[in-house]
């Protein structure tokens, strides 16, 4: 047997053990290494050096965060391209994902760390208005449902930017409008959520994220994710009162709910968008890969599999907080489907494996030791993953 850690689109052709139905690979990005799309790209072929007449099914799924797009675009979604304005104010091209009246916007296309310069970070000053401005050009291209994933973000202005790209005012005392960023939210005086674009009344927004955080204190967007973005302690405390502060001067536009809404779940999500997100554009909270498995079809790619896999960079504790190898794992564990994972970074006992659902985890710290070459070849190591699978489950 190889070393693992036990845990409690498709081929034309092909049999697998005892022709049981097709293997569907499942999985998640490896961030730094691969893409959802090439993580399942490597297993199938790893388990065909093994099995060459195996049918696979790949599905690469995400949970909202960076690479959302992506997946639906593997999953048969069409790439929309929009140029709108970065987290730095600077233009950049971010895309959307569109099919029959669906539009998936992740966020991070438009205001994620991934559009920073290497190294430099505006905790302060950075703007989800190209977000808004994502979510505005889905709107003219005509979706009916409109799925929004937060994540990865390089932000943490409370959506603000997002809802001044679709028609909101944030006025300062002097009735100008506030500097882009949460730390400028300090000075909002005023804010009118009348001219928002009235389609936003037409359509279903979901609010697909991963994290259940509350707007502002010990577990809010500041304290919580400020850090990643490159806030000081200073910065931490500035941005959590900028938001408090929103969120009274928002309650003054728009009722007492947009207080209620502070706490509740998702509305720190990247960087309080979430919080954006419920009170003007009216979604609704769904965890993030619940979301993305339901607009992916991952209910009719799982119907007649034998085996999942699914997986990520790091098997972690994270993972089992509505990370995408526990919403696949969940998934198929209701179906009855054996689950096995792929991961760079093992750090999960076996037993919370086998309550997630996962039979059985691979790593390719198994196979290679050293982190710094795991990440250099993962996609090598993780065909040798795939064959070892193959070996112990297909053959």
């Amino acid at each position: 047997m190889t070393s693992a850690h036990e845990g409690g689109r498709e081929a034309e052709h092909g049999g697998g053990r005892g022709g049981r139905g097709h293997v569907l690979v499942a999985a998640d990005k490896f961030k730094g290494s691969l893409t959802a799309v090439a993580v399942a790209e490597r297993v199938t072929a790893g388990l065909r050096g093994v099995v060459p007449d195996l049918p696979v099914r790949a599905l690469p799924v995400a949970d909202g965060g960076d690479g959302t797009v992506d997946a639906a675009v593997a999953a048969g979604f069409e790439r929309r391209e929009v140029r709108v304005t970065g987290p730095l104010g600077t233009e950049v091209v971010a895309a959307y994902a569109l099919r029959e009246g669906t539009a998936v916007v992740e966020m991070a296309e438009a205001s994620g760390l991934q559009r920073l310069p290497e190294g430099v970070f505006a905790p302060l000053t950075a703007t989800t208005y190209g977000t808004g401005e994502l979510i505005r050009a889905a709107l003219d291209a005509g979706a009916g449902t409109l799925v929004l994933g937060v994540g990865g973000s390089a932000t943490t202005d409370g959506g603000a930017g997002m809802l001044a790209a679709l028609g909101g005012r944030f006025l300062d005392a002097a009735g100008e409008p506030v500097a882009p960023g949460g730390g400028p939210l300090r000075d909002l005086a005023s804010a009118d959520l009348s001219g928002l674009d009235p389609r936003l009344a037409e359509v279903e927004i979901v609010l697909a994220s991963d994290v259940d955080n509350p707007l502002t204190g010990p577990k809010g967007a500041p304290a919580v994710y400020g850090p990643q973005k490159g806030a000081s302690p200073e910065d931490v405390a500035a941005l959590d009162a900028a938001l408090a502060h929103y969120a009274h001067v928002l309650a003054a536009a728009a009722g007492p709910r947009a207080l209620e809404y502070a706490e509740a779940p998702g509305a720190g999500a990247a960087g309080g968008i979430g919080y954006g997100a419920l009170v003007g554009l009216g979604a609704s909270f769904r965890p993030g890969i619940e979301v993305m498995l339901d607009v992916l079809g991952f209910g009719p790619a799982l119907a007649g599999a034998q085996l999942v896999i699914t997986g990520e960079g790091s098997l972690d504790e994270q993972t089992l907080h509505g990370k995408a190898p526990a919403g696949v794992a969940a998934a198929a564990r209701a179906a009855g489907v054996e689950v096995i994972a792929v991961c760079g970074r093992l750090a999960l006992p076996p037993a919370a494996l086998g309550t997630a659902g996962i039979r059985r985890a691979y790593a390719l710290t198994d196979i290679q030791p050293d982190p710094t070459r795991c990440m250099a070849e993962a996609g090598p190591l993780l065909e040798q993953l795939a064959g070892n699978i193959a070996r112990d489950y297909l053959t």
